[in-house]
């Protein structure tokens, strides 16, 4: 099994994540499109993933809620951007409060994800850009990298039933 690999360019405030699905690329594209689908496998276990609201088209949100074990709740809004089906999307997440009205103490990140396809097999690529160094650092002091690595390996499993 393929792990999520991430490589950081601090100098660009950058991270890029790397990981391969064994699943066709419609398979997959619906996975990280479709909020049923997402609430399944989104939040790294024993966390769940629970949309409010998702509209995903260019222009379009997802309102979603981070729910942990212990009644936590950690709310995010990805606006919706440059959306090319089956191929490409890109998002601006920010964290927020359940009506999706920002929380200005915690970073935002712009995130370019790329699906390619080879054989039985998709690539997602994903490209998160912050506003600063410290913004980055900030999302990785809070697991950011185990934290999204969990969640892979939960679509994994998910993607065996999808198929």
């Amino acid at each position: 099994m393929e792990k999520t690999v991430y490589t950081k360019d601090i100098a660009n405030k950058k991270i890029f994540v790397k990981r391969e699905f064994e699943a066709p690329l419609e398979t997959v594209w619906k996975a990280w499109t479709d909020s049923k689908i997402l609430d399944q496998w989104w939040a790294p276990k024993p966390w769940k993933a629970k949309t409010k609201s998702m509209d995903f088209r260019e222009g379009g949100s997802w309102i979603y809620c981070m729910c942990g074990p212990n009644d936590e709740e950690m709310w995010s809004r990805t606006n919706f951007q440059n959306l090319v089906p089956l191929k490409s999307y890109e998002g601006t997440d920010i964290f927020c409060n359940d009506d999706g009205n920002e929380n200005p103490d915690l970073p935002r990140m712009n995130w370019k994800l790329n699906f390619k396809e080879s054989g039985n097999r998709t690539t997602v690529e994903v490209e998160v850009t912050f506003n600063s160094e410290e913004d980055l650092n900030k999302i990785v002091e809070m697991g950011f990298e185990k934290g999204f690595a969990s969640a892979h390996n939960n679509l994994d499993e998910l993607l065996k039933d999808l198929k």
